[in-house]
């Protein structure tokens, strides 16, 4: 009742759902929460950006293809084996590749987004930036990875040979920024810069995010400038 009455304040306002976790767990297959607000949103015509590594948001597409709506889905890497062990909980990259497919075939437009990048593990991506390209992805969002106290613990779990070998770059050479340990602007400016140049080679927009490199942009940060303002018929 809440984000009804909310909603029908919003005014075809732009809703992200959701930055900082996934709109669709593992359980939203059984119990249909983002379902019941993507419902409401709908009815009110909002604009709408999901942003997920998962493709239960494939459920969603009969809500999706008629509302001002786009879905960023998030893949680090096409290497299977690397991202089993960066997300063990996430559909495979094939997996969420066929996603995007299906999103745009049934009239959503689809971001991928390549984040975060990491030195060692997935900073040069021409054959998934090609892949996108290939299923008719017109936008793609990437970041370097950024040190916090819990992700640097998980990443040390997952990968200590790679976290041994990122330890210079960010704990001697890095920049803090807020609760965040940037690598130096220099790093990260030759990987951003390596992504646009792949981006403009296969004909795809592309932003950083939380960067400080917009000169690199050629769209909007989150690729919401895919929405329809006019849903389909």
């Amino acid at each position: 009742k809440r984000l009804e009455r909310e909603a029908a304040k919003l005014r075809g306002e732009l809703i992200s759902i959701a930055n900082s976790s996934d709109p669709y767990p593992t359980i939203e297959a059984e119990e249909g929460l983002t379902r019941r607000c993507l419902e409401i949103l709908t009815r009110y015509n909002c604009r709408i950006q999901l942003i997920t590594k998962s493709n239960i948001v494939l459920r969603d597409i009969d809500l999706l293809k008629h509302a001002p709506s786009m879905v960023a889905i998030t893949i680090t890497t096409d290497d299977e084996e690397t991202a089993k062990i960066l997300e063990p909980n996430a559909p495979s990259p094939a997996e969420r590749l066929k996603a995007a497919e299906r999103l745009i075939a049934s009239g959503v437009p689809v971001a991928i987004r390549i984040d975060p990048i990491i030195p060692y593990v997935n900073e040069h991506p021409e054959t998934l930036v090609e892949a996108i390209a290939r299923i008719g992805v017109r936008h793609i969002t990437a970041s370097t990875y950024k040190v916090k106290a819990d992700n640097w613990q998980r990443l040390n779990l997952a990968m200590p040979k790679t976290a041994e070998k990122l330890k210079p770059l960010y704990f001697e050479k890095g920049e803090k920024m807020g609760r965040y340990i940037y690598m130096p602007k220099t790093v990260r400016l030759r990987l951003m810069e390596n992504l646009a140049g792949l981006a403009k080679k296969y004909g795809v927009k592309f932003a950083t995010c939380r960067e400080g490199l917009k000169g690199l942009n050629t769209a909007t940060c989150d690729g919401s400038w895919l929405i329809k303002e006019k849903p389909k018929a």
